[in-house]
């Protein structure tokens, strides 16, 4: 039972004993990041998973205002947007779709795509770039006031 233990206390992060072979350590910046700590505007904070270890992934945080949202754009990988409150307007390639509180919608990699809040409250937003740097291909004109950049 105490080899179980200490083989469960390896893999608590906030364990100050190096991890095990069988743990490797993290090479995240840090476990835990705040709110603040994010670069970018209220209306689009953003985490790159290149600056914590090479994560993966990239992400905005969306807080925007009626009526505004990023101009037209893509990627070479796929976004994913959560849609955690109010409503929007998705244009992706040929496709025009509302998305609303508790909705999942998929940017394939190159896809032209871009969103408005179309409600009548503050549109918060995840949008996670499968890719550890964030690399945006502007269709439009990259000026769009109030608006998030995704």
């Amino acid at each position: 039972m105490m080899a179980e233990t200490e083989a469960m206390t390896d893999l608590n992060p906030l364990s100050h004993r190096p991890a095990s072979p069988a743990t490797p350590a993290t090479t995240a910046k840090s476990l835990r990041i705040s709110h603040d700590d994010l670069a970018g505007p209220p209306e689009a904070q953003r985490f790159i998973g290149a600056e914590h270890g090479g994560l993966p992934i990239s992400l905005f945080l969306v807080n925007d205002r009626p009526g505004a949202g990023p101009l037209l754009h893509r990627h070479p990988y796929a976004e994913v947007f959560l849609i955690h409150a109010a409503e929007a307007r998705f244009e992706i390639d040929d496709l025009r779709l509302t998305a609303t509180a508790g909705d999942i919608l998929i940017a394939p990699a190159m896809s032209a795509h871009r969103f408005t809040n179309t409600g009548g409250a503050q549109l918060r937003v995840t949008a996670i770039h499968t890719a550890q740097d964030m690399d945006t291909e502007w269709l439009q004109p990259t000026t769009a006031p109030g608006g998030a950049a995704c």
